[in-house]
């Protein structure tokens, strides 16, 4: 089912019999199993890397890697997505078979996973991952930690005044550090480590020296403290005798558009600058200079690849292909990558993204790399001539209809095989999943429509300023910078007046700004328009919360509750409510699922702590309050609870200091 040609005979090159030393006389599997490093950077291009072409100076260690490894310089992404790329690196799957076409879609458990596999045949398995996109207890990437032993996510939703670095995401230098830790405390035995590097994600923001090195780009600093990152692991290995005999596979999830075609970020469009994605490998063993194979690679062929060259049997489910054979190939000049003698031997790449259509209602896109044309399959459907325009500039599908026509088909059968074969159904995403989500900067409508009616939409072409200016809107909010989202929302409803997502985006907005009058009426709106979104039900009842109308809020929060039940603060919610109109018991059964799903829980660790202190129960208070203290030590308020439990339970030396503390912190707070 893998779009695959069958290449000629060749003669072997120099490289190839140094692949075959490698793996093991006349092609054999190695005797001993070799570690695995499988590092994924986010949002990267390719063309920001040296060993591509690059003369920004901005990736000196992946460059040193490149000279050792088999490099594709011809590697596309099959979804510009995170969580969608991910899941087509680590199954060899398309997001047809996985049904991980976006995020929050649960990885099947009956589909192949290369650490699940790898650990089968007992190598030690840990990964290390940098943003909440990726955690799979998040509801962000569920099924994502099968197979590893070691999973390092731990991701939330920030609040006002919180770190990024310590809520959302996660410097890959703190990454790569704890990765460190668990390589030099390893148990014995072939080891498959995943490190992923999130930094190159908008928004950018680069630690310094990055941030003032290149203040004018700072995704190019991103790009180089990433790269920096990525020499502090290769080191960490090399000190400790393993680098030599590891395979090492390096790669971006997918690139960053930086404005090209329009497009701000990701996940909209499927041109080169998102799409085109830096793919090396470093074969144990291996010295030699630089290899490089310029026929296509897709990353759905990672997995099958690291398989093979680890010595186990790729399943035949996978539609990935290895690209050993292709590391056999004789090299081909870079000037040849995509000319018409060159190609006859090169898979067909295929894309997609459903991303338009889940969260803005427009046409999802499927896209189709073949010889030398880019095909992009679309309401204005697009065909583009890569040898000559490769920057994607002239549309060439009105002018060569019999091209646009066949690679047209060409992707319909190649659908109609990989959905005829397995589909998975992708569940609508939940209030807890929009929620973090929103805080990354991407939209969530919910859509789960049939194939047919996701193609039929409004061309993502036409309306790229409005998924700009949502992505701008979206992370304003979440920063807390409600004035400036304002006028970014109300553009996009004026240009799209039933966009259900911008109408709570901008109801959110006004209620955190205190203005309840223009926020119920989107809110409602937006509920209107989605009945069953958890999420506008849930910010509708803050919005009631806020404005005292405790009953109405009430069924909003249990409605949140009841379609997202691990959502930690719906819980909480729904308790505070309780509390406050007379269901004390209902409150404390709400609070203690809270606590079981995040006993770091702020305030739900406040509110039963509290609630107890005042029923007379302060031995089973304290440690709730304590807790809470814990979590949050400049509140005044959890310190003042903590006083008063303390001075029930005869305790005056631990009351007076927590007295004394909280006092101190409501005179920092309120001078």
């Amino acid at each position: 089912m893998h779009f695959r040609f069958t290449s000629g005979p060749g003669m072997l090159s120099r490289s190839v019999l140094i692949i075959m030393a490698v793996l093991g006389c006349s092609g054999e599997c190695p005797a001993a199993p070799p570690n695995i490093v499988l590092i994924t950077l986010d949002t990267t291009r390719a063309d920001r890397m040296g060993f591509l072409g690059s003369k920004l100076g901005l990736t000196p260690n992946l460059d040193e890697l490149a000279r050792r490894s088999v490099v594709f310089t011809q590697a596309f992404a099959v979804v510009p997505l995170t969580t969608a790329s991910h899941a087509t690196i680590l199954t060899g799957t398309f997001p047809e078979v996985s049904g991980v076409n976006d995020f929050g879609k649960p990885l099947p458990s009956d589909i192949p996973y290369l650490p699940d596999l790898l650990r089968k045949r007992g190598y030690h398995t840990a990964a290390f991952v940098g943003s909440l996109v990726l955690d799979p207890t998040s509801g962000t990437a569920p099924g994502f930690d099968r197979g590893f032993e070691i999973y390092d996510a731990g991701f939330r939703v920030r609040r006002r005044g919180e770190d990024r670095f310590q809520t959302l995401e996660r410097r890959g230098g703190e990454v790569v550090a704890r990765a460190i830790k668990w390589l030099k405390g390893r148990p014995p035995g072939p080891f498959f480590l995943w490190v992923h590097l999130y930094d190159a994600h908008d928004p950018y923001d680069p630690p310094a020296p990055y941030s003032t090195r290149f203040a004018k780009s700072l995704y190019d600093g991103e790009i180089a403290y990433s790269d920096a990152c990525v020499g502090k692991l290769i080191s960490a290995l090399r000190e400790a005798g393993l680098f030599d005999d590891t395979l090492v596979a390096a790669m971006a999830d997918h690139g960053e558009a930086l404005g090209g075609h329009g497009e701000q970020t990701h996940g909209i469009f499927l041109y080169d600058e998102t799409i085109h994605v830096p793919l090396l490998f470093k074969l144990p063993a291996a010295a030699s200079s630089a290899h490089r194979v310029n026929l296509r690679a897709s990353l759905v062929d990672v997995a099958p690849t690291l398989l093979e060259l680890a010595g186990i049997r790729v399943p035949n489910s996978l539609q990935g292909k290895s690209l050993r054979t292709a590391m056999e190939q004789p090299q081909r000049s870079q000037t040849d990558k995509i000319n018409s003698t060159a190609i006859a031997a090169d898979s067909p790449a295929y894309s997609e993204t459903e991303y338009p259509h889940r969260a803005f209602g427009w046409s999802a896109l499927h896209s189709v790399r073949m010889s030398k044309y880019l095909y992009i399959k679309s309401p204005v459907q697009e065909l583009y001539d890569e040898a000559i325009d490769p920057s994607a500039l002239h549309n060439l599908a009105s002018t060569s209809p019999a091209v646009s026509e066949t690679l047209s088909a060409q992707i319909d059968e190649f659908h109609r095989k990989l959905t005829g074969s397995h589909r998975v159904p992708s569940p609508v995403t939940d209030a807890q999943q929009a929620e973090q989500l929103s805080a990354l900067g991407y939209v969530t409508a919910g859509s789960s429509a049939p194939a047919e009616t996701k193609q039929a939409g409004t061309d993502p072409k036409g309306k790229i300023e409005i998924a700009n200016y949502m992505h701008d809107a979206l992370l304003e909010v979440e920063d807390g910078h409600y004035e400036e989202a304002v006028p970014h929302l109300q553009r996009v409803l004026a240009e799209e007046p039933q966009m259900a997502v911008a109408e709570m985006q901008l109801g959110i907005a006004f209620a955190r700004l205190k203005r309840p009058a223009d926020a119920l009426p989107l809110l409602r709106s937006a509920l209107k328009r989605q009945p069953d979104s958890g999420m506008a039900h849930y910010e509708l009842g803050l919005a009631l919360f806020d404005t005292g109308d405790l009953q109405d809020a009430a069924p909003e929060f249990a409605f949140a509750v009841e379609h997202a039940p691990r959502w930690a603060d719906a819980h909480f919610s729904l308790a505070a409510v309780d509390a406050r109109i007379d269901r004390v018991p209902e409150a404390m059964t709400e609070l203690g699922i809270a606590l079981e799903l995040n006993p770091e829980h702020y305030r739900a660790n406040l509110l039963r702590g509290r609630i107890l202190s005042l029923e007379g129960n302060p031995s089973e208070a304290l440690p709730y309050l304590e807790k809470a203290v814990q979590v949050e030590p400049q509140s005044s308020e959890a310190h003042a609870f903590l006083a008063d439990a303390y001075t029930q339970s005869g305790r005056p030396d631990a009351a007076q200091r927590e007295q004394t503390a909280a006092e101190r912190l409501k005179t920092e707070t309120h001078p």
